[in-house]
């Protein structure tokens, strides 16, 4: 349920985008008033400037270097999240045995299971909307990047290798990257998961489709936000949630387990036998 939450969040948002790309089309300068246009796009547009001067006014390059500090600063809740959504995936066992214990459809049963369930993660420290957070975060800054390149003359007309930075890409390469990364991340984030379910494998399929769809009807600067956004986000999955450290730590804790039970087990039939004897 709260991974298909989570997938209707991100499909609104992507519809959302464009739906809020046809608001406000009028050049965006210093002297814009509004709380938006002034004091977000506005200042957008000066940070990409300022870095692209850092490339000989490359503003292909300014909107990368941008897009990486941004998810610098993002990276504090990206652990977060992370180290909530881990907390959640290892209490699956306990959460399904409180599911059973209070199955009923009746309103006080409910009510004690939501309770239980909230004791249950706080005494985790695990945050069941962590992972909706950096989501909701992005979203205004990927829709003030648009408004900054769509109402900035100097971003909308830069281009950067093969394209111009205010019209779609023409040989598709960088919604198709955007694409790629997206999937890798899913992947990689789905293999952490001690079980996989049908939903999960419609959002790693889902979520790539999306962002192709997207892409290909965007600006190229839009797309290469995107393409450095999800690249940076498998880094940070394989330093953050591995899936392979997690699995092999996961093996070694089951084996660790099995272990322990085979010791009771031969400690139980040796203290038998000592009472017979």
């Amino acid at each position: 349920m709260k991974k298909t939450k989570r997938f209707l969040l991100f499909l609104s948002s992507i519809v959302l985008v464009f739906l809020l790309s046809g608001c406000g089309r009028s050049a965006v300068t210093a002297h814009s008033t509004g709380i938006w246009e002034h004091y977000i796009v506005w200042n957008f547009i000066r940070a990409i400037e300022f870095l692209s001067h850092l490339f000989g006014n490359n503003y292909g390059w300014g909107i990368v270097s941008f897009t990486i500090v941004i998810r610098v600063i993002l990276l504090p809740l990206i652990f977060y999240q992370t180290k909530s959504m881990r907390k959640m995936t290892e209490l699956q066992p306990q959460l399904k045995t409180l599911q059973a214990k209070y199955s009923a459809k009746d309103m006080d049963t409910q009510n004690k299971l939501r309770q239980e369930q909230q004791k249950l993660y706080a005494e985790a420290g695990a945050n069941p909307v962590a992972g909706c957070l950096p989501l909701v975060v992005q979203m205004p800054i990927l829709f003030a990047l648009w408004q900054a390149i769509y109402r900035s003359p100097v971003l909308k007309t830069g281009s950067f290798f093969w394209m111009h930075l205010g019209d779609k890409d023409p040989y598709f390469i960088l919604p198709i990257l955007a694409a790629i990364f997206t999937y890798a991340t899913s992947k990689l984030s789905m293999m952490s998961q001690p079980e996989q379910n049908g939903m999960s494998t419609i959002m790693t399929l889902g979520m790539p489709v999306v962002i192709l769809i997207s892409a290909v009807n965007l600006p190229s600067a839009l797309s290469l936000y995107w393409v450095i956004a999800n690249a940076f986000s498998v880094g940070q999955t394989l330093l953050f949630n591995n899936p392979f450290k997690i699995n092999q730590q996961r093996a070694e804790k089951q084996q660790a387990q099995k272990q322990r039970e085979r010791a009771l087990k031969k400690a139980k039939r040796r203290a038998i036998k000592s009472k017979k004897k």
